[in-house]
């Protein structure tokens, strides 16, 4: 069966619920403290050649988000709320909190690795959860590839195999068309979903004839 009815499960799994709170208390404290303190500068994630890189980045940024744009954290809480429920009722905590810092360290492995090889003047950080939101979206579309979503503005329904598809092809447009004025980390979307697609298709090696 490829379609899921969201009233079996826990609406609010503890591991989805913690990581929203995590994360939304971090964006208050990066509204508060940022100018003294600059948070933002610390947690994000910056060029492994340049000076205010440090170690710890590649966990951290994944908790910030960007402090002048609040619908960059909404969307990502909402979709992890979405879709992380899901995978959480079905693994349990422990393997979904394992995927979705996984799916965030393949997402900063991939953002840093491009931006070796493909960045040109001052270097920029990154922040935000989409690399692992990407991940775990990609986990819901492989394990339910037929279950129809509605998106705003679109008027009618689309597969989440076909959207996920969709966006990783814009992803890839974006990374290596090098568009102007983009501040999305392409390659980190990608990252995050290549991470959560090889994850979820080694745990379900055993079931790939009858996806959920």
């Amino acid at each position: 069966m490829s379609n899921f009815q969201f009233t079996r499960y826990d609406r609010f799994p503890p591991i989805v619920k913690n990581l929203i709170i995590i994360n939304v208390l971090v964006f208050v404290a990066q509204l508060v403290f940022d100018n003294e303190y600059a948070l933002t500068y610390r947690l994000a994630l910056w060029p492994v050649d340049s000076l205010p890189f440090e170690p710890y980045q590649i966990a951290t940024h994944m908790f910030a988000h960007s402090p002048g744009f609040i619908f960059h954290i909404i969307m990502n809480m909402l979709v992890l709320w979405m879709f992380g429920r899901v995978l959480e009722n079905i693994w349990g905590a422990k393997r979904f909190l394992f995927f979705y810092l996984a799916c965030g360290v393949g997402a900063a492995a991939a953002h840093l690795l491009m931006q070796h090889f493909m960045s040109k003047g001052i270097p920029v950080p990154a922040v935000g959860a989409s690399g692992a939101i990407m991940g775990v979206f990609v986990a819901f579309a492989y394990l339910f590839p037929n279950t129809e979503l509605m998106i705003i503005p679109i008027p009618i329904p689309i597969k989440a195999k076909w959207l996920a598809l969709a966006y990783i092809a814009f992803d890839l447009f974006g990374g290596f068309g090098q568009v102007t004025g983009s501040n999305i980390a392409h390659f980190a979307h990608l990252g995050g979903a290549i991470t959560g697609f090889l994850i979820v298709f080694i745990w379900n090696k055993t079931n790939r004839r009858t996806l959920y």
